[in-house]
């Protein structure tokens, strides 16, 4: 047996003996997952067992440097971790904006205080973050963003809006863009990324209701908010760099996310992907044919989508273990190519959901209607969004044109 055959049986070991048998088998289910911080309300009776023992492994983040809380293990170990949750049929650990997003920032522009501070506190769970950076007159063009950040001393004395900041009624700490220079001859250098403790006084969070029935988007407002100069990320006015890195993460994230769940290394135990869902539903509806579904069309077109999603979950895989072994790279244009198909994925897979369930697609609530029939209506509006939010697909397939094909501006 090779060193990796004897960490992975090491893994297995441990798993088998300590994770919770009452999250066995949800993987898939988004209410077993651990978010953090101090709002969370934890659905499952084994979760907090569950993430303190990954938490002792560094497993929250196995790719993190041990000083930070992570398990300072290689690409190929970290995966090996990945393989063996998922073998179990186990939800992450842990999951947030601070291991995918803020996280893998602080680790490359953040400042030896600032990384001792926030990341192990991310590792651990105890803080949940959310985004601050679309306006309500800055969304799809980042740079117009107006909320403003003085120099007082220091601290920053923040005024201005955010909106659409998901979860942020349930956040301990928001990571944000203002604008600490209004006369910069271009905008993008005046801008400044900073970490902002939503405890501060002045601060005001809304949640705004969406079609659906229920949202995780909020408003939030700032006003003479002094924050910490020490809570910049990078220098002053030096923003936008670190700003685009970490859209990078975000979009890479949504299209994981949106796309399909993950494989162990041979690409077997697909019992999570979204499809599974859709072939339950066809049968559901429209009946079996010796064994199959019944209507062949319906049969291919979730063919199609089980095969978009397995070589979609293999081409996030590839992507995710080479950022891994390559610390610091920044995510390029392959991060937008992922977030442009993983969201027009999921959207067609909706809309295929839609068609099967037909005229049950048409209720909102009452009788008539199966609790699942109603979820899926929701389901499929939610996914409207999915091509705007982290940047709708026309600005990522101008980062495609600009970044990957070399084209003009």
């Amino acid at each position: 047996m090779s060193e990796d055959d004897d960490f992975r049986a090491l893994v297995r070991a441990e798993l088998e003996r300590g994770a919770p048998a009452c999250l066995r088998g949800k993987r898939g289910d988004p209410r077993a997952h651990v978010w953090g911080g101090k709002r969370d309300k934890l659905e499952y009776p084994g979760s907090r067992a569950w993430l303190e023992l990954a938490v002792r492994h560094g497993w929250t983040a196995p790719a993190w440097p041990i000083e930070y809380g992570g398990g300072g293990l290689s690409a190929a170990r970290a995966r090996i971790v990945e393989q063996e949750i998922a073998r179990l049929d186990l939800p992450p650990p842990l999951v947030g904006f601070g291991l995918s997003m803020v996280g893998p920032v602080l680790l490359v522009y953040g400042s030896d205080a600032v990384k001792r501070e926030h990341l192990p506190r991310i590792a651990r769970g105890e803080v949940r973050w959310c985004q601050g950076y679309s306006e309500p007159n800055a969304g799809s063009d980042l740079a117009a963003l107006q909320t403003a950040a003085i120099l007082d001393g220091d601290e920053l004395v923040v005024n201005g809006q955010k909106i659409w900041t998901s979860y942020g009624d349930l956040s301990d700490w928001m990571f944000m863009l203002v604008r600490t220079d209004a006369a910069a001859a271009r905008r993008q250098a005046g801008i400044t990324f900073l970490l902002v403790d939503l405890a501060s006084p002045g601060i005001e969070v809304r949640p705004i209701r969406l079609i659906s029935g229920s949202s995780p988007f909020c408003e939030t407002f700032f006003t003479d908010v002094r924050v910490p100069a020490r809570n910049v990320v990078g220098e002053v006015n030096g923003g936008w760099t670190v700003a685009k890195a970490l859209l990078g993460h975000e979009r890479a994230m949504l299209a994981s996310h949106f796309g399909a769940r993950g494989a162990d290394e041979s690409g077997a135990g697909w019992s999570d992907t979204r499809s599974s869902r859709l072939v339950a539903l066809a049968r559901r509806q429209g009946g079996e044919a010796e064994g199959k579904i019944a209507d062949a069309v319906v049969r291919d077109r979730i063919a199609q989508i089980a095969i978009d999603e397995v070589t979609f979950a293999f081409t996030v895989q590839r992507l995710a273990e080479d950022a891994r072994g390559a610390a610091g790279r920044r995510a390029g244009a392959e991060a937008s190519l992922l977030k442009v198909y993983g969201t027009e994925l999921n959207q067609r897979r909706e809309e295929l959901a839609m068609s099967i369930v037909g005229q049950q697609g048409l209720g909102w609530e009452g009788e008539g209607f199966a609790a699942e029939e109603l979820a899926q209506t929701r389901d499929w509006l939610r996914s409207r969004g999915n091509t705007i939010e982290g940047g709708t697909s026309e600005i990522q397939l101008n980062v495609i044109a600009k970044q990957a094909l070399g084209l003009p501006d």
